[in-house]
């Protein structure tokens, strides 16, 4: 299964479905783009903004192997949307991917182009320049070292995170930490685990905002008592922050803890598949985690969001410093 994602990603489209042509594969497209979904957020009812697509969801067990190619469109598009319609949808959404990492070998790909760039505030030839040199890493060199640094993870137990208004901690006992080595994500670049749920106690201040359906969330404050959400609020969008924390009973869980390591993601493009690589942060993702790790919490939502720990932040796991000031220390 090929999602192909606005029409600019229509080369990559190209590309790919010739290589699995090539290759002896059974290629489908399907095309999907903001603008269409923007349409149904204004003018459906709750039953069709609920509504799980059938044949996207029959189209994750057909599949063996899933390329979502998506092309950058405009972040404001869904401003106009009352942040419950949002996240109803959004929940939606993530029923489906929900059957892309359980059903298939997949690969994600945000495909630079002008929107992109314009949301990273740089011109697009800046931001094709680290798109590249993010993918063209030699990937077997960087996967020997990250493993190495996650060989180093698995032998503790407790994480401690502190940075701005940050004090957080959390078990890892018995789960794993797992190498993003280019096979789920282009580009990657990260090691992540997922914290033992009734175990994460304190709180966290993001600088940059939580992107999700094109609403930015600015300032975030999570707060943790003893595995339990207690605190959350924002400078904008709270309500659907809130709304999105309410999806269901482990939507308000982190079922992802990270460090972003790819070197050459080095701008903040409000894109989650491209800032969580940035080299020297942390991020952690609300809800749903993968099974690789160890994780058991479910949830409809996967929502990524990044501290940026490259000026001010430091990681220890059992007491021993690991990353400082986006520096990483093993």
């Amino acid at each position: 299964m090929i999602a192909m994602g606005e029409t600019e990603s229509f080369p990559l489209v190209q590309a790919v479905y010739s290589a699995v042509i090539r290759a002896g594969g059974l290629p489908q497209v399907q095309f999907l783009s903001e603008s269409l979904r923007h349409t149904l957020l204004q003018y459906g009812d709750e039953q069709q903004i609920a509504w799980v697509p059938e044949i996207e969801s029959y189209g994750m067990q057909w599949a063996d192997v899933y390329f979502g190619l998506r092309g950058g469109s405009d972040l404001g598009i869904h401003n106009d949307v009352p942040a419950g319609r949002l996240s109803l949808n959004q929940a939606a959404a993530g029923q489906v991917s929900t059957l892309r990492w359980q059903k298939t070998r997949w690969c994600l790909v945000r495909v630079p182009n002008q929107a992109l760039a314009c949301q990273a505030g740089v011109d697009e030839g800046t931001l094709l320049d680290m798109f590249f040199n993010a993918c063209l890493l030699n990937w077997d060199e960087e996967n020997r070292k990250w493993l190495g640094w996650a060989g180093r993870l698995n032998q503790g137990r407790q994480v401690h995170l502190v940075g701005k208004e940050t004090d957080l901690r959390f078990s890892t006992e018995g789960r794993t930490w797992v190498v993003g080595d280019g096979r789920n994500n282009m580009p990657d670049g990260e090691i992540n685990t997922a914290p033992v749920e009734n175990t994460v106690d304190g709180y966290i201040y993001f600088e940059l905002p939580g992107v999700l359906s094109g609403r930015l969330v600015n300032d975030i404050h999570l707060r943790w008592e003893h595995g339990r959400l207690v605190e959350a609020t924002s400078s904008t969008n709270q309500d659907f922050l809130r709304s999105i924390l309410a999806t269901d009973p482990g939507s308000s869980q982190i079922g992802e803890f990270a460090l972003g390591t790819n070197p050459f993601v080095n701008l903040f493009c409000k894109d989650i598949l491209i800032d969580e690589k940035i080299g020297g942060t942390i991020h952690i993702a609300l809800g749903r985690a993968y099974p690789e790790s160890g994780g058991t919490n479910q949830s409809a939502i996967h929502w990524d969001i990044i501290k940026d720990t490259r000026s001010e932040g430091a990681v220890y796991v059992d007491n021993q410093l690991v990353l400082k000031n986006g520096q990483f220390l093993f």
